[in-house]
């Protein structure tokens, strides 16, 4: 719909209304300011709530890969022949021997439930971007050295080259019972995976040492699986699941992480329900403020008209007028989404100090800051709907604009 140099000066003129219009100017301004914030909250709610599911999704599988090959009992004794065959799997990239298995650990008489995980050498050198104290290459099998997470430490007060205890209490049987198994271990280094829970938790071993201190023997307890597409893992799985039916178990990402994707998925879709509907108050402000528009020039619409301007210049003038409106709210909330998905952890912070609350607990968030990820095809969708629902406010008072009969309005002028 391109305009005549006439329809754009007009356009121009009523989106910059004069000194004697000042109300007008200043619907016309809350109608750009209310398409801004509903723009900009859109995009930074659809954009953490992504962010948050991503990296979520990242760090779970960056511990436990996509899926988990699981004896039954907890020890799969043929182990060796079992990752053969899951390696062999068409779609799978990666997989490794694993052992987990929760204790207790204790130093300074503080004793704290933890997850001992025995990894390969491999799996614990892929840990050393997350290191933020001491050494991951002194993780050797024997070594009685040890890994583990920084939210651990701080709860009981350990640093780097102190010593912790790792009870096992299903030690070894005795005329007087069974005692439970006690090995020191020193820390030689310190991780933050990003995960709360896994940061709490975690001791990491090299497989041997688990071994011995889980009174293992030659055996492990699961096969960590990495493959090709972590959505269609199930899929990937599915003749490896047949193959193994009755010596183990094969569960997904999705599986053991399910019930919170789930609901991540409902609430990302009931907040942009929500917050779409935010964009339609910004079409009622354009609308109200074209028909305020209309009425306040009905004498000069009806002047063009005698003038020679058509139905359709009319049209165009009133439409470009209020969609112009909407497309300026539209890239100014973009703009303020921007810097606010930017300098979100400042403003985090900010809040959280004149509060005096603490916004972002990862206890209860699992994550230790604040994620964002935009989705370009989201933000294209937020534009169009924005851009869509602001050229439909824009076509009521544009017809009766059109449709003003100029002899009835100058007959008493």
């Amino acid at each position: 719909m391109l305009l005549s140099p006439f329809e754009w000066t007009i356009a121009k003129r009523y989106l910059l209304p004069g000194r004697g219009e000042a109300f007008i100017a200043l619907v016309a301004g809350i109608s750009v300011g209310v398409v801004m914030l509903s723009v900009a909250m859109l995009v930074i709610v659809m954009s953490v709530m992504n962010g948050f599911r991503a990296e979520l999704l990242d760090k779970i599988v960056g511990v436990n890969g996509h899926a988990i090959v699981q004896a039954y009992g907890g020890r799969l004794d043929d182990w060796e022949s079992v990752l053969e065959d899951v390696k062999a799997t068409p779609g799978v990239t990666d997989a490794s021997p694993l052992i987990e298995q929760a204790l207790l650990a204790s130093y300074d008489g503080r004793a704290v439930a933890v997850f001992v995980r025995g990894n390969t050498q491999e799996d614990i050198a892929a840990l050393g971007d997350k290191v933020i104290m001491g050494n991951l290459d002194r993780l050797q099998p024997d070594a009685g050295v040890v890994a583990i997470g920084a939210r651990l430490a701080e709860n009981i007060g350990v640093r780097v080259g102190d010593t912790i205890t790792i009870i096992n209490p299903a030690g070894r049987t005795t005329p007087f019972g069974t005692v439970p198994r006690q090995i020191g271990y020193e820390v030689a280094a310190i991780f933050e995976v990003g995960l709360y829970d896994y940061d709490e938790a975690f001791v990491v071993m090299p497989i041997p040492d688990a071994q011995t201190l889980l009174l293992m023997g030659d055996t492990i307890a699961m096969i960590e699986v990495k493959t090709e597409n972590a959505d269609n893992v199930g899929a990937i799985m599915a003749p490896l699941e047949q193959k193994l039916s009755g010596r183990a178990q094969v569960r997904t990402w999705q599986q053991i992480n399910g019930s919170i994707f789930e609901a991540l998925q409902v609430e990302r879709a009931a907040m942009f329900f929500a917050l779409s509907f935010m964009v339609v108050v910004a079409a009622f402000n354009i609308l109200s403020s074209l028909v305020m528009l209309v009425r306040a020039k009905t004498r000069d619409i009806a002047i063009m008209r005698t003038m020679g301007a058509t139905r359709k210049s009319l049209l165009k003038i009133f439409v470009t007028t209020g969609f112009t409106v909407g497309a300026i709210g539209t890239v100014a909330g973009l703009i303020l989404g921007t810097v606010v998905l930017y300098f979100r952890e400042p403003i985090v912070s900010f809040f959280a100090f004149v509060t005096g609350q603490e916004l972002w607990n990862p206890e209860v968030r699992f994550l230790t800051t604040l994620p964002s990820k935009a989705d370009p095809l989201e933000i294209a969708g937020i534009i169009l709907l924005a851009l869509v629902m602001s050229f439909l406010a824009t076509l009521y008072p544009a017809l009766k604009a059109s449709s003003t009969d100029p002899v009835q309005v100058l007959r008493y002028e």
